[in-house]
This record gives C-alpha cells, structure tokens and sequence, in this order.
C-alpha cells in the first residue's frame, strides 16, 4: 500500500521548495563585472578612510602639539591595520 503525500501539507510544500532552490543554485551565473568593481571599490574605500582619518587627526595633533611627525605616523599605522581588518570581515561575511 503506497501513500502519495498530500499537496497542501505545509512540510512536503516547504520539502519541494528548498528542492527547487538547491537545483536552481548551481545554474546561477557569477557576479557581473560591474558589481565586481563596485565591491573592489568598497573594498579601497573601507582600508583607505581610516587611514586618512588617522593622518588627519595625526596632522592636527602634531600642529596643536608642536611635535613633528610624532602622532601622524602611528596614528596612520593604527588606521592601516583597523582598515585593513574591516577588509578582512568585510570579505568574509560577502
């Protein structure tokens, strides 16, 4: 005795729908080029403004301080490495 499962049960719907998504994943095509230089794009912009922030605000607390070059650089390394580690989980969570 075979038994069809019924069409309107919510638990073979959802069965069928996550069937139909699996298959239909691989067939999806690769970014396009634009958005491909659009997440290049965001990918500069996120390492290279906190940089520039820390050489803005290194700039001005050298000029108030009277110091040289004393606050920019680290301040431009520290901007580095937090811009370059927002890259980092950009990309792993896209």
């Amino acid at each position: 005795m075979t038994t069809t499962p019924d069409e309107q049960d919510p638990l073979v719907k959802g069965v069928r729908l996550r069937d139909q998504r699996a298959r239909r994943g691989p067939r999806e095509t690769d970014p396009s080029v634009a958005r491909r230089l659009g997440q290049i794009g965001v990918l500069g912009w996120i390492i290279v403004t906190p940089m520039l922030i820390g050489v803005f605000a290194g700039r001005w607390l050298d000029r108030v301080f009277e110091t040289g070059l004393f606050w920019t650089a680290p301040l431009l390394m520290l901007g580095a490495a937090l811009g370059f580690w927002s890259a980092w989980r950009w990309m792993q969570s896209a």
